[in-house]
């Protein structure tokens, strides 16, 4: 498909014609040769000497060969170009940060699988975690883990299978043993501000309550709140335990509450997989799409062929010119 950019300039075809029509020819002063007996030459030729005009005729070369070379000019001028077939690209619309909480209870191998084995909690949370990560293709997905400090396992990225492979080997007590769930959303505020994305999504998962965060869980929602980030808590602990050992359920929902989002429980590793699936029925992939049609510009063949006709024809009157003086 052929389209023009500036279909506009094809009003300046009749502007050769306009001109010839309605503006009066040019004069161009020529020296003459002066003759002392000039108006007795007049009186005798019986002729009235006057201001003369000497007319110059054009060729059918000429005219043809200028009609052509300003044609194709104002049709290079209006950019004719041709259209490839449409392309269309997705980008993110929403980041998601997990922060996932590998202190040392969750050592603990008190999480039933489907076949009714009991398996290790980090295990568990890695493989449905795994699962979540492939089907977030669209987003961008940066993983924080956490015990006595917070890190950053794994930056924003949209290549969905490093993630998974950074999770993958993420080991029980590599971050300390303690938990800082306070340190962990403050960390995730300052990895989303990087991000020039509105929907920003943290989800956290803990199975103990903070021990010695530097800033306390809530407040941590608040500001998180206030940057539009919204928090998602899964509980995976024993709510019965003692201690650090005790998921601390009131402080999860109270985070989710601070900042708009919602918090979940989970005691099995089927329950963890349809919290997730609940989540992504919440919060459903989010991109942006965008389509452009690749465009080749025609013009240059154009100004060429106009180049060509222009030289072809004062090539051809020069040899006429010669030929004639030869004669």
């Amino acid at each position: 498909m052929i389209e023009l950019a500036f279909p506009w300039a094809l009003l300046l075809l009749p502007a050769p014609w306009l001109v010839w029509r309605f503006l009066p020819p040019h004069r161009d002063r020529q020296r003459a040769l002066r003759v002392p007996f000039f108006r007795l030459l007049t009186e005798a030729a019986g002729v009235e000497a006057r201001h003369g005009a000497a007319i110059l005729t054009r060729t059918w070369l000429q005219r043809i060969a200028a009609v052509l070379v300003w044609v194709l000019l104002v049709l290079a001028l209006a950019r004719p170009e041709r259209l490839g077939e449409p392309i269309v690209t997705e980008t993110a619309a929403r980041d998601v940060i997990l922060a996932i909480d590998i202190s040392g209870s969750m050592d603990e191998r008190d999480y039933a699988a489907p076949d009714g084995t009991r398996t290790q909690r980090l295990d568990a949370v890695k493989q449905v975690v795994d699962e979540f990560i492939a089907a977030r293709d669209g987003d961008r997905v940066a993983l924080i883990v956490f015990g006595s400090k917070a890190f950053v396992q794994a930056p924003f990225t949209a290549d969905l299978a490093t993630v998974q492979a950074l999770l993958e080997g993420t080991e029980v007590g590599m971050a300390g043993p303690h938990t800082v769930i306070g340190d962990a959303i403050g960390l995730a505020i300052r990895t989303f501000e990087g991000s020039e994305i509105e929907q920003r999504l943290l989800i956290l998962l803990s199975d103990g309550a903070d021990t010695g965060s530097r800033m306390s869980p809530v407040n941590a929602a608040e500001i998180a709140a206030r940057e539009e980030i919204e928090i998602f808590t899964i509980g995976v602990g024993n709510p019965d335990g003692t201690g650090e050992n005790r998921v601390d359920r009131a402080a999860l929902e109270e985070i989710a509450r601070r900042s708009g989002g919602q918090s979940f429980f989970a005691g099995d590793a089927a329950a963890l997989a349809a919290v997730y699936a609940r989540i992504d029925e919440m919060v459903p992939r989010a991109v942006e799409v965008q389509s452009f049609r690749p465009r080749n510009s025609l013009a240059w063949p154009l100004l060429a062929l106009a180049a060509l006709i222009g030289l072809g024809a004062t090539l051809v009157l020069h040899l006429r010119s010669l030929r004639r003086a030869a004669s």
